[in-house]
């Protein structure tokens, strides 16, 4: 006598999709992941607009330093009392004299500071004290941002 055992399809469960359980883990595993993320990109993001701000003041830095040189050369007329440097931004982007029929220009434009969101700017004069947040307007001697925050390396970005 011969036993036959059939296997039937009854017999095996078998799975047509996920639990609530296992979607409720995922979802909160999921949700992990972005909110440790989330700060990563918020440090990318102000680290972009830090990058941003010292190249525009090293650029408008380097435009004041050649208009000193040419000044002190005597390439270009300056005012008198400014020790060679330029009156204002204004004059960096519009240009001067230089020589019987050239024109120079120092900067193209002047930029957004990424911090203020704003193309103000400190300015500071030979005369100013190194600490002050204003000047007299005589001449353009160093420039600052006018943002009060505090960078990522603990420093305010008034003072870079």
């Amino acid at each position: 006598m011969k036993i036959r055992l059939e296997v039937t399809r009854r017999n095996i469960p078998c799975q047509k999709g996920i639990t609530l359980l296992e979607l409720i883990m995922s979802i909160a595993i999921l949700l992990i992941l972005s909110s440790a993320a989330l700060p990563v990109f918020r440090q990318t993001i102000v680290r972009q607009r830090e990058t941003e701000l010292r190249r525009d003041l090293r650029e408008m830095r380097n435009a004041i330093d050649r208009y000193k040189d040419l000044a002190d050369k005597n390439l270009i007329h300056s005012a008198v009392g400014s020790n060679g440097y330029p009156p204002d931004l204004e004059t960096l982007v519009k240009g001067v004299n230089f020589g019987p029929t050239d024109r120079v220009r120092f900067l193209r434009r002047i930029p957004v500071d990424p911090m203020t969101g704003q193309k103000e700017w400190n300015v500071q004069s030979l005369q100013d004290s190194p600490d002050t947040q204003s000047s007299d307007g005589s001449n353009l001697f160093d420039i600052h941002s006018k943002s009060q925050a505090i960078a990522i390396d603990g420093t305010a970005y008034s003072t870079w």
